[in-house]
């Protein structure tokens, strides 16, 4: 079946005594067994749910994975699959990632042990160079946050499927409606379901998809054992969201495009990331590996009058009326932030500055508004934070 029918359908059934449409949501702790070890498949909610199973088989049907695990947030996710590691392992990790992320490798794991190597992938040869004999982990984003750039990832997976390295891709960004990454190599995808795949700005949560079944069982094992799940209900949510996942994306990026083309040419900004831009310098990539470029797009403005590059991104962020000035992305509702003070604040000034995350960077997620609305808005905050008042 297609993605769009996967979405509405994928892993759910009527329920057989009712005929409800929806899948039930199973809110027990736990589930009565006929005798010791004798149950009808489940025994306690951490371990399995009925509800939490019914998204995990939807959102790898979606990923055209085996098999899928969900958990209470992006970074419950991105803490089971750390663990695979052992002190003394090397990750290589792409140099744009999401502030969490960073700080998780940076803070979190390597006070145990973990050493990491942040690099920037546009050219897959770096990572090559940056491989040692006890790399058991290469992670990337693409589209990267917030600077949007685009990896290879068939070329990436190339280099480390033959060490048998496993590749993950955190395709929270893109999202499976754009692109799939278990298809071009990678051994495991993430998400942070809390963004495109739930769409409503209303559900924390995470997941993992992958195809190799030792993985996931290493990997089911975790998420028992470190106990990161999320509650029934939130599952149920975003199955609820996933239904028009295709539908929000695809309009996100219609309009995404619309609005980066306008920004290009606007005298306020000083330059546009976005990869559906021919001066995108990984748009090439782009249009061989994504089938749309998404609803991301980060800008440089320009300082006003006072000269002040950041006074000048406040006061822009201040006078959106349209924009919620508010960290996340991916829902129905257009989102603005500013990623060296919000996002991207855990991430020390030097690396950001030297990754473009300076203070004139600016990080839109575009929703499903009208597109000459959210262009009319971003206009009159350009215009009313051009001066000081």
């Amino acid at each position: 079946m297609k993605l769009d029918t996967l979405a509405v359908h994928a892993g759910q059934h009527p329920d057989p005594t009712t005929g409800a449409v929806m899948p039930n949501i199973v809110l027990s702790s736990t589930f009565a067994q006929d005798g010791p070890g004798e149950h009808k498949g489940y025994d306690y909610s951490r371990s399995g749910n009925p509800t939490r199973n019914t998204l995990e088989a939807c959102i790898a049907a979606l990923e055209g994975g085996a098999h899928g695990l969900s958990f209470g947030s992006g970074l419950g996710a991105t803490t089971t699959i750390l663990h695979l590691l052992r002190p003394g392992d090397h990750v290589v990790c792409g140099d744009d990632v999401y502030g969490g992320t960073f700080r998780i490798l940076d803070k979190c794991f390597k006070p145990l042990g973990i050493d990491v190597s942040f690099v920037d992938f546009s050219d897959p040869s770096r990572l090559e160079a940056a491989l040692q004999p006890n790399t058991k982990l290469v992670w990337l984003e693409t589209p990267t946050n917030p600077t949007l750039k685009v990896f290879d990832i068939a070329a990436l997976a190339a280099i480390t499927r033959p060490k048998s390295i496993p590749l993950v891709v955190d395709n929270t960004f893109a999202t499976p409606v754009i692109q799939r990454p278990l298809a071009l190599g990678a051994d495991i995808v993430l998400h942070s379901v809390t963004k495109y795949l739930n769409g409503h700005s209303d559900v924390v949560g995470g997941a993992i998809v992958v195809n190799d079944d030792g993985l996931h069982q290493g990997l089911r094992f975790l998420q028992n054992a470190l106990g990161a799940v999320p509650s029934p209900f939130d599952c149920f949510m975003v199955l609820r969201g996933i239904k028009t996942l295709h539908l929000r994306v695809e309009r996100a990026s219609a309009s995404a495009l619309s609005l980066a083309q306008w920004l290009e040419s606007h005298p306020d900004v000083r330059r546009v990331h976005y990869p559906g831009l021919p001066s995108h310098p990984n748009h090439s990539v782009a249009q061989r590996q994504m089938a749309l470029t998404g609803g991301m797009i980060s800008f440089v403005i320009s300082p006003g009058k006072d000269h002040d590059t950041l006074a000048r991104s406040r006061r822009f962020l201040k006078a959106v009326k349209l924009f919620a000035c508010a960290e996340s992305l991916g829902g129905v509702e257009s989102l603005i932030e500013h990623p060296a003070l919000m996002t991207h604040a855990s991430v020390p000034a030097a690396q950001r500055n030297a990754l473009g995350i300076d203070d004139g960077l600016i990080r839109v997620s575009v929703g499903v508004e009208h597109v000459e609305d959210l262009r009319a808005d971003l206009a009159q905050a350009f215009e009313l934070s051009a001066t000081v008042r």
